[in-house]
């Protein structure tokens, strides 16, 4: 990418897009398309098609989502799909309409079957049943890196896709009722502290495992891709190592410094039991995450100990 060259970070104020545009800008890009959902309705087509006529962007990031957490996802199924759907869509169709140079699809690891192998390669795609409790959202991802496969297929565009997994780091979301597992003891555990609560209640069976990259980790990858890989199909962004939700827990009651127990709710759902990428394809290509899981929620950790939660 040419540091003149103008590029669209969709989602910008976003975890991801946040992450995306510090990273770029660090690298000397002073050339970014930046747009509040206020300012462009992504699910309006023509808006979409109006901004890409307009500003000709060269380089497109796609990390613009509806997201949540179980709750969020399991609630609002519909919109989960829709808006997804048509976000990703109108880009990649106005992407494609005003000879986008290149764009980056960003999806999730929740687009893999449930019960798939661990670790995830990414052939295990479409070769089993979605986890129900996202479904809509997994669907709507999908349906989204299979877009840019056949838009390269068709048209020859130069559209790749990338999916990351689980994520935390700044602008993370800590509403109890949509975030992710990661941010919701963050808070839980903040709060508990400061108000030297007896217990800290925990989702689930706390057996699941789960993986975490740092976001500023997942820009590093995104702006390598951009450089290094020209590809159909999608690449797994992740760490490659995995703990429990239990163990998780532990290890923020350690950095929080919360003294109280920890008690798993087992009426809550589990979601996927697994969920470990294999990432030995990005490795081969020369990239692999840098910061450690310790120290990268200690590092949350004092960005956000005295907000008001």
């Amino acid at each position: 990418m040419d540091p003149k060259a103008k590029i669209y970070i969709a989602g910008h104020r976003g975890m991801v897009g946040s992450a995306i545009v510090r990273k770029l800008q660090a690298e000397g890009f002073e050339n970014l398309l930046l747009r509040t959902s206020t300012e462009l309705d992504l699910r309006n087509q023509e808006a979409v098609d109006r901004f890409f006529r307009e500003h000709k962007p060269d380089y497109v990031f796609l990390a613009a989502a509806r997201v949540g957490g179980i709750v969020a996802n399991n609630t609002y199924r519909a919109e989960f799909l829709y808006d997804n759907l048509m976000i990703e869509s109108n880009i990649i169709h106005a992407a494609y309409q005003h000879s986008v140079t290149k764009l980056l699809f960003l999806g999730s690891s929740c687009i893999y079957p449930k019960l798939a192998p661990q670790p995830l390669k990414e052939e295990y795609l479409l070769t089993g049943t979605l986890e129900q409790t996202n479904e809509p959202y997994a669907i709507a991802k999908i349906a989204g890196l299979k877009l840019c496969d056949a838009y390269r297929s068709q048209y020859g565009s130069n559209f790749i896709s990338a999916m990351p997994t689980n994520l935390y780091g700044p602008n993370d979301n800590y509403d109890l009722n949509n975030s992710h597992v990661l941010p919701a003891l963050l808070r839980k555990m903040i709060v508990a502290e400061r108000n030297g609560e007896p217990q800290v209640e925990i989702w689930g069976s706390g057996t699941p495992m789960r993986e975490f990259l740092h976001v500023d980790d997942l820009a590093e990858a995104c702006y390598f891709l951009m450089h290094h890989y020209n590809e159909a199909g999608f690449i797994n962004i992740g760490t490659g190592t995995d703990l429990s939700i239990s163990s998780l827990a532990v290890l923020i009651k350690e950095i929080t410094g919360y003294k109280g127990q920890l008690v798993f709710n087992t009426e809550k759902p589990d979601g996927t039991p697994k969920k470990l990428l294999d990432c030995s394809r990005i490795h081969a290509l020369g990239w692999k995450a840098r910061i450690d899981l310790k120290n990268g929620i200690e590092k949350v950790y004092q960005e956000i100990k005295s907000l008001p939660f």
